[in-house]
């Protein structure tokens, strides 16, 4: 196991808080109101969507313009679907790992291979199960919440997943681990985890890397914090920046664009749709 490393915001560890304007792109149609997730297409021309539970298990490849060009049925169930992600081979990776009680036990990330894509309208996959190694009651006691996730990468082979707590003024805090991308049933392995602040608008919601590995972002609703220079595959070891929106809303969706530009989408609320945003990590 490797060393324990966490991360706590006092003193000197965020370098520097920014402040930026998200860009909104499109409203999204009423099919994507609950979109729980993002990610760019291997051509770069669309975006891949999904929605999260009490929705079909489909998944939407949509325009930048907030367009259905396409929609595939997935064969698996949706569980509660919280993120989506990608490999430089074009397959897609679908997270249904959301835990909201702790309860589940059985987590999976679903992987598509492009081929399916590009062939078929109704879409197979593999399965890649999981469990934490941490956990060993289901659920356990309130204090000891940390097993929901709504984030997923991938890197070189792995699958890496930062986990959303459930733990009252104690909702800032995450924790890193990896799972090969490849089908198995698995223990996931611990890397390290951090507490960046204790309020419920700082639950980490999505992660996304960049094209060229140097930068990890993870979302929350009120800010995107970026992280650069960390230790191989512990992202979390590296500097961060905080990117503060100019607005508080239910994020839940993040991919780069390019190295320095973000595409996130947040859920409809009562007085507003969904929406795709893009916003600028240039200071």
């Amino acid at each position: 196991m490797r060393k324990l490393f966490l991360l706590l915001l006092v003193g000197g560890f965020l370098n520097c808080t920014h402040y930026g304007k998200l860009k909104m792109l499109s409203y999204l149609p009423n099919g994507l109101r609950e979109v729980s997730g993002v990610q760019v297409t291997s051509d770069s021309n669309a975006l891949w969507m999904i929605n999260d539970s009490g929705n079909e298990p489909e998944l939407y490849e949509v325009s930048l313009k907030g367009e259905i060009k396409n929609v595939f049925a997935v064969q698996a169930k949706n569980h509660d679907w919280e993120a989506i992600t990608s490999d430089k081979k074009g397959n897609v990776y679908i997270a249904d790992f959301g835990n909201n009680n702790n309860k589940r036990k059985n987590l999976v990330i679903l992987k598509i291979n492009k081929q399916e894509l590009l062939e078929n309208d109704v879409i197979e996959v593999e399965k890649i199960k999981f469990s934490y190694p941490n956990q060993t009651k289901y659920p356990p006691k309130k204090k000891d919440r940390f097993f929901d996730a709504e984030s997923l990468l991938y890197k070189d082979g792995f699958l890496y997943v930062f986990t959303k707590s459930r733990v009252h003024n104690n909702y800032g805090k995450t924790v890193l681990y990896r799972i090969p991308a490849s089908k198995g049933d698995y223990t996931a392995e611990y890397i390290s985890e951090m507490e960046h602040c204790s309020d419920v608008n700082c639950s980490i919601t999505d992660a996304a890397i960049s094209p060229d590995g140097k930068k990890v972002a993870l979302l929350t609703h009120q800010s995107v914090l970026v992280f650069t220079n960390f230790q191989e595959d512990d992202f979390l070891s590296g500097d961060m920046e905080n990117y503060s929106f100019d607005h508080i809303s239910q994020k839940e969706g993040i991919t780069f664009k390019d190295n320095s530009t973000l595409y996130i989408t947040d859920e409809a609320s009562k007085m507003m749709s969904a929406r795709l945003y893009e916003f600028s990590l240039k200071k």
